[in-house]
């Protein structure tokens, strides 16, 4: 397994960060523990959950999945060798069962820390993270912003800032970063931060083959501002493993159990998928290794952010790690980004 730095700091992470927002709903606590077995076994020192999760949200599962990765801190004594990453929702409709209260105001960061460092059953979280903006702008598949007329919201960068920094100095947190950002978000918190103001190092978007979308803007801005990009989705939903294909709905597939999650679904992202099967075929490998291998290889990527709901799922994902992807190979994946681009944003 490959380590990479959280940038700025003396944390080494894995290249392979292992995802949890399928326990609680697709996955029970006995396998969610058998995954964090598994990948700590194999190299794996970097988990990232969420207070929302398992996803889809409902109000009678929040938090299972923090409180999955508790009582496995509690079993095993792990808690030391693990590098743990947590996030506090954003407002949105889908929310509302999590709080009330849809600002990130120094009362709801404080209440969504404690709730999480106790579900957790920890005393610090590594890398605490904004889940997405409380403003409106594009994230969760949108393509483009769109401006509205009469939007209410004043920025607060500095305050989020400040109320974060008096958990870094509590001991609660040890560093900050964000999700679902945008170039501009990402910079208005880089240049609120200050001696008494702490950076945030990390940014957790969307990227995979089917969405290269952060190259355009963020990748720049990870690159120049030294920020890691924690890449979710590399697989899109299990699509990128090829199981979707010409029609098919695995019985317990993402997809088939919860239809609503159709970003990864139109025709164009079916082109470009029998596309990148053919090729990997064609080079000895599987779909699920090559979408990976490229994730994992891109220079702004600190961390894959990795998602299985079996152990064989996982097995393939973290094995992934070793592989190298040829300039042939990643010359042709180019071709097709240029002839089928971002099809899933």
């Amino acid at each position: 397994m490959d380590y990479n730095f959280l940038p700025d700091t003396d944390i080494e992470v894995s290249k392979i960060c292992l995802g949890t927002m399928t326990w609680g709903r697709q996955n029970s606590e006995a396998e969610g523990h058998a995954q964090m077995d598994y990948a700590v076994e194999h190299g794996v020192n970097f988990f990232d959950t969420a207070e929302l999760y398992p996803v889809p949200p409902r109000k009678e599962e929040q938090g299972d999945t923090e409180k999955f990765i508790g009582t496995w801190f509690k079993k095993t004594g792990n808690r030391k060798n693990v590098i743990l990453a947590s996030k506090i929702a954003g407002p949105a409709e889908f929310t509302q069962h999590v709080r009330t209260d849809k600002s990130f105001s120094k009362r709801t960061i404080d209440t969504a820390i404690e709730g999480s460092l106790k579900r957790l059953q920890t005393d610090y979280i590594d890398l605490y993270q904004i889940h997405w903006p409380e403003r409106n702008t594009n994230y969760f598949g949108k393509r483009g912003h769109h401006y509205e007329k009469g939007e209410v919201w004043e920025e607060n960068f500095e305050l989020v800032l400040d109320t974060l920094n008096s958990h870094v100095k509590a001991g609660n947190i040890r560093h900050v970063g964000l999700s679902n950002e945008t170039p501009w978000g990402t910079m208005k918190y880089l240049q609120a931060q200050n001696e008494n103001r702490p950076k945030m190092r990390t940014i957790q978007n969307p990227y995979s083959l089917l969405n290269r979308t952060f190259e355009v803007g963020n990748a720049e801005v990870c690159h120049r501002e030294n920020v890691g990009l924690l890449a979710y989705s590399p697989l899109a939903f299990g699509v990128l493993s090829g199981k979707y294909r010409a029609g098919k709905r695995p019985e317990n597939g993402r997809i088939t159990l919860f239809p609503n999650y159709s970003r990864y679904s139109n025709a164009q992202c079916n082109q470009a998928v029998d596309l990148y099967h053919d090729l990997a075929i064609a080079n000895g490998m599987t779909l699920t290794q090559m979408a990976l291998s490229f994730v994992n290889d891109r220079p702004f990527v600190t961390s894959n952010i990795i998602g299985a709901t079996s152990l064989e799922q996982l097995k393939e994902n973290i094995g992934t790690a070793s592989i190298k992807l040829s300039s042939e190979v990643l010359k042709v994946i180019d071709e097709i980004q240029e002839l089928v681009p971002n099809p899933a944003p």
